[in-house]
């Protein structure tokens, strides 16, 4: 029996707001924490509860389900719903120390009613200067049905009363501006006072000025939020192109219903009762009380008004292509592996940039999935294809929630001349790939890159990730087939199939991770030494769940690090060896993919695109390289065993999801993160040493 995946993912996102109580996290950070869990929590409604939804609709209609773990979606509905509460109050104890804390730095957030008359009238300015023009109250009793309720938007449900009589009561909608002036504002302080007012408590401060043509001398108003299902429904009409259809289903998708009502547990019940009949919520339906601030993902840009603290070591150039004329000349001559955010994204982008400039360079291939809003990635392929070269882009128009922006990258990329594939029907395309090919004197050369992350310097400076640049020629002749695939997938599956070093889903990942799973079951059952390690954003996949209770049960040693959703079991015996499962969350949010199999101490290390999903493994193209440089491997290996030793961000992955931090021998305070950043440098220190002493020589 596995854990059900949604509530595993609970328990992660448990572990996000054990960051924001940690008081040995800088108080930014903190706040920052708050706000990624609400983002979390957000994007969880939207999609699994959404889904989960939709299953126990269609159950209660008796209609035949196909999804692979038969659950009652239902009873897993009522279980989120309880744990959703129970954390929503530990968010709002943790928010209260905060907000304590904040005071002691001499940072307040005051509300509406605790203002200064300076403040007050500073507030009357930049409500008339900076926010009425964006104000646009809906005086919805008069309305035949409810406006247009925005997924991402925060709203004032505004009462409006008369002192004389509570007969006259209307309701007003008010939606707070925040994309179009932001969600804080600083007002004026005096001394070393820093003092910040929210937007809508602007707002709120400013109601009769909103309302001036109504006889009403009361106004009160509460904050909630709706979470819309997130679906993107796209039909069948075999008239109208993919990306017709995908406009259309980005369009439609503004008419999710409702999966979550988050309210200010303060507000009018009058008010409160007419909105849940309005939109249509139901007992069942995930209606959730909280305090006075809602859409906490803001607080990602909490003002930086507090003092500052030691920042962790800037990202630094790979030493290999450091001083270094051309990343290209190196990797032409060896394989290198960034280390994404303690390496430099730069080193990715000088790559295509001396591709784009580079007379014998021919052709650009690249799979992009969420790209940067101004991504440096898109103009070096633009500039590629304005000096001649053929560039193909895999653009994946399914990439949930940015299949917006990837539209408006399809229009930008065929407008400078680059060829854009749409995938293929069905799946989607998360292999991280690059092949540059390049002809001098009539000999072809193949470059490129295989990575786990997307290419997108924003986040690479956020997410852990691995890239591997090669000019390996059976990985680059690998990574020509997949793409041969993506161009012509219409003629079948046979491209992947050629593929001898890349593993790729849906063809061959799962049997060939299967495979080496079973060899060192093998191994164990001899009485020799069998290892598995396993680094992964989400572990979930039945079968290979399956498999890997079987290696523990035989001898082979287990080491699971597993960011996210953790769905297996390990049954305890004699005979078989509990894993080590650990999941680490810290200030950078470990989304690489890493294999290790022992291999009778001939260890192969994979890096991947693909988690331990269903989906990943069966439905949709991933790529995962094997690391052959030696040197490279055993850095690998260096880098998973401190991280396997972290005892002070890392937690321990049980049955219980009680995420209790994880305890070892060591004597010191092992913060993974810190110690690979040290790591790295050093290894940077040494090989730049080496390199200088080659030089000389």
């Amino acid at each position: 029996m596995l854990i059900p995946r949604d509530i595993s993912w609970l328990s992660f996102n448990g572990r996000v707001l054990q960051e924001a109580n940690d008081p040995t996290v800088p108080l930014q950070q903190r706040i920052r924490f708050l706000g990624i869990f609400s983002n979390n929590l957000d994007e969880f409604f939207r999609v699994r509860v959404a889904t989960l939804k939709r299953m126990s609709d269609l159950r209660a209609k008796r209609k035949k389900l196909n999804i692979d773990i038969d659950v009652n979606a239902q009873e897993i509905l009522d279980e989120i719903q309880m744990i959703v509460l129970r954390q929503q109050n530990e968010f709002e104890r943790i928010w209260k120390n905060i907000i304590q804390e904040l005071k002691q730095h001499k940072v307040y957030i005051k509300n509406e009613k605790q203002l200064t008359k300076p403040q007050q009238q500073f507030v009357r300015e930049f409500f008339e200067s900076q926010v009425r023009n964006y104000v646009i109250p809906l005086m919805i009793e008069t309305l035949p049905s409810l406006p247009y309720i925005r997924d991402k938007s925060i709203y004032l449900g505004v009462v409006m009363r008369k002192k004389s009589t509570a007969y006259q009561d209307q309701y007003a909608l008010i939606e707070v501006p925040v994309k179009s002036i932001g969600r804080f504002v600083q007002l004026p302080s005096s001394g070393d006072e820093k003092n910040i007012i929210l937007l809508e408590d602007i707002i709120r401060f400013n109601l009769p000025r909103i309302f001036p043509y109504f006889d009403f001398e009361l106004f009160e108003a509460w904050l909630f939020k709706v979470t819309k299902d997130a679906e993107l429904e796209i039909d069948h009409d075999l008239s109208t192109s993919f990306v017709e259809k995908m406009a259309k289903g980005i369009k439609n998708r503004r008419k999710g219903k409702p999966v979550r009502f988050v309210y200010d547990k303060e507000m009018d019940n009058g008010l409160l009762q007419y909105l849940i009949g309005r939109l249509g919520l139901t007992k069942k339906s995930a209606i959730i009380p909280g305090g006075r601030i809602h859409n906490f993902r803001h607080f990602m840009d909490f003002p930086n008004v507090l003092p500052a603290t030691q920042a962790r070591k800037p990202a630094f150039t790979h030493p290999l292509l450091k001083d270094t004329l051309r990343v290209t000349d190196v990797i032409l001559q060896r394989d290198v592996m960034l280390h994404f955010p303690y390496h430099s994204f730069d080193s990715l982008i000088d790559l295509l940039r001396e591709a784009a400039m580079d007379a014998a360079v021919e052709r650009i291939q690249i799979t992009a999935y969420r790209l940067a809003s101004s991504s440096r990635v898109i103009h070096a392929l633009i500039n590629a294809a304005r000096n001649g070269k053929s560039v193909e882009v895999m653009l994946e128009l399914k990439a949930r929630f940015d299949e917006e922006a990837n539209l408006e990258w399809k229009s930008v990329l065929e407008e400078e001349g680059i060829r854009v594939l749409l995938g293929v029907p069905n799946m989607k395309v998360h292999a991280k790939l690059c092949v540059i090919t390049r002809r001098e004197n009539k000999k072809r050369q193949l470059y490129g890159f295989v990575s786990t992350g997307n290419l997108n310097e924003s986040s690479a400076r956020v997410y852990a990730d691995h890239c591997l640049l090669t000019s390996s020629p059976v990985i680059m002749r690998d990574a020509l087939h997949l793409f041969e695939y993506l161009e012509k997938w219409q003629r079948g599956m046979m491209p992947l199939r050629r593929c001898k070093t890349l593993l790729v889903s849906p063809v061959s990942m799962r049997t060939d991770i299967a495979r080496m799973i079973e060899q060192e079951i093998k191994t164990a059952r001899s009485g020799k030494k069998a290892k598995i390690i396993i680094k992964l954003n989400s572990l979930s996949d039945p079968s290979l769940i399956k498999l890997l209770n079987k290696a523990a049960s035989n001898g082979v040693e287990l080491h699971l690090i597993i960011r996210g959703i953790y769905c297996a079991r390990f049954p305890i015996s004699k005979k078989a060896l509990p894993p080590h499962a650990i999941s680490i969350v810290d200030e950078y949010l470990e989304h690489a993919r890493v294999l290790v199999f022992y291999n009778k101490g001939k260890e192969r290390v994979f890096i991947s695109s693909a988690d331990w999903m269903v989906r990943n493994l069966d439905y949709r193209i991933e790529a995962a390289v094997e690391i052959f440089d030696p040197t490279i491997r055993k850095e690998m290996l260096s880098m998973l065993d401190i991280q396997l030793a972290d005892n002070v961000k890392a937690r321990l992955l049980n049955d219980r999801l009680d995420n209790q931090y994880a305890k070892n021998d060591s004597k010191h305070s092992i913060r993974s993160q810190v110690l690979i950043a040290d790591f790295l440098q050093r290894v940077s220190l040494r090989t730049r040493k080496k390199l200088t002493r080659k030089s000389v020589v």
